[in-house]
């Protein structure tokens, strides 16, 4: 059985770097802002999430709330799963990737929290700042923007650009890419016993002597 602390641990280290970065992306830059990092393809872009990971929105009165809500009961339930696989000994690697999805999901679970409360970032709409504050993000990954080719499903004849996104998605992000790439031995059944033959009636009677006295 595994002691499920140390893993806790690179939770804890995801939310603190998490919340590091976004306050000081909050005190240092104005809304908007973009701080070039290497060329046109990375940069550091000061935006507001009012909905999911990387931009993403529920357009929905109430869709924020219900998001919050979700991500609080979903956190719960990934600790308490960690816990349950570090003591069946699960694999070092499973564990240490669902960690850090979890300390991403806590991460950005604070933001809605309490950011509309303490940073006062909530929308203009909405029925109470708690619970309803918008998502720091400041990274943004743009290799390639344009229009996509028509021929293309779904998206084709939209403008793509990359969605700006943070330490708390990333950690959520790689999670979940390496759980998916290394399932085969994350989650390999253990090997079943030979089966064991169970002696018959005569081998169990003990050999008597026959020679004679």
């Amino acid at each position: 059985m595994k002691n499920p602390l140390k893993f806790f641990l690179l939770t804890l280290l995801v939310i603190v770097v998490d919340q590091v970065v976004k306050l000081l992306v909050f005190k240092n830059m104005y809304l908007g802002e973009d701080i070039p990092v290497i060329g046109d393809w990375l940069s550091i872009h000061y935006v507001l999430n009012p909905g999911m990971a990387f931009g993403m929105q529920l357009d929905h009165p109430y869709g924020k709330l219900v998001l919050t809500l979700f991500r609080l009961v979903a956190m719960g339930v990934i600790a308490w799963y960690l816990t349950r696989l570090a003591r069946k000994n699960a694999p070092d690697g499973l564990l240490w990737c669902i960690a850090a999805i979890l300390g991403g999901a806590i991460g950005n679970v604070i933001d809605s929290t309490f950011y509309g409360v303490f940073l006062g970032n909530a929308p203009y709409d909405a029925p109470t700042p708690w619970f309803h504050g918008q998502v720091i993000d400041m990274v943004l990954f743009n290799p390639w923007e344009g229009f996509i080719p028509e021929w293309v499903p779904v998206w084709g004849g939209s403008y793509y650009t990359s969605p700006v996104f943070n330490i708390a998605d990333s950690a959520i992000f790689l999670g979940v890419v390496f759980i998916l790439i290394f399932q085969s031995s994350f989650f390999k059944e253990e090997p079943s016993k030979p089966f064991e033959e169970k002696p018959s009636e005569e081998d169990a009677k003990p050999i008597s002597d026959s020679s004679e006295q």
